[in-house]
């Protein structure tokens, strides 16, 4: 079996996701590296075990979560389904077994808002993870006076933490926002597709949605 640290240590998987970032920040974007795709992988991790999967849904989906971005090397427009198709190479000549390769491919295509479905556990679980990603050190723009929406919301975003209540069957996002930076109706102004990409991620989960923010229910 590939694992997720086979991924991480493989040099080419590095530059790709080096590659897709460099080209984000040239677009004014924010961070989208190791940071951002570690933390994912991390967050997919904590999901599915709190959900008990077994320990090689964890790895694939660690796997997924890791190159769910790659394909902003090509291009941000379709970056899903180009991503989707450079992993399947990759891990097609890595050796992986189809089967594998298939839920890696099918959660990386549909992981973002648009054109995203979460179509199995392990496409949910990255969609969930990769949506409550919001924070300050995502921002890469240090001119507060500069900010456009997406950095005022992320710079004004303090905590950001996914809850599971199995005995409530519901997965909570909690946010702490600082309100001198961003309004509450400025995250729902870029983030309603997301949050309602995760509430359709949550239900595939057999799971109710919850957003609190700054401790006030708004989902």
């Amino acid at each position: 079996m590939i694992t997720y640290s086979d991924i991480t240590a493989n040099k080419d998987i590095g530059e790709y996701i080096k590659g897709a970032d460099a080209s984000l920040l040239a677009l004014g974007y924010t961070e989208h590296s190791f940071a951002h795709v570690g933390k994912v992988a991390s967050t997919v991790e904590d999901i599915l075990t709190a959900l008990r999967f077994s320990k090689h849904d964890i790895e694939i989906g660690k796997i997924a979560a890791y190159m769910h971005d790659i394909g902003n090397l090509v291009n941000r427009i379709d970056h899903s389904q180009s991503g989707a198709l450079m992993a399947f190479r990759i891990l097609d000549r890595m050796g992986m077994p189809p089967e594998d390769i298939a839920t890696i491919v099918t959660a990386i295509g549909n992981h973002d808002e648009g054109t995203g479905v979460p179509v199995n556990p392990i496409a949910a679980a990255l969609i969930l993870a990769d949506k409550s990603d919001v924070r300050r050190t995502r921002v890469r723009n240090q001119d507060v006076s500069t900010f456009d929406i997406h950095d005022r919301v992320n710079y004004s975003v303090v905590s950001s933490k996914l809850h599971i209540s199995l005995e409530r069957k519901e997965i909570l996002l909690s946010l702490t926002i600082e309100t001198e930076y961003s309004s509450v109706m400025d995250y729902f102004e870029i983030f309603l597709g997301r949050m309602i990409l995760c509430r359709k991620a949550a239900e595939t989960l057999g799971l109710k949605f919850k957003l609190t923010i700054n401790d006030q229910k708004l989902l």
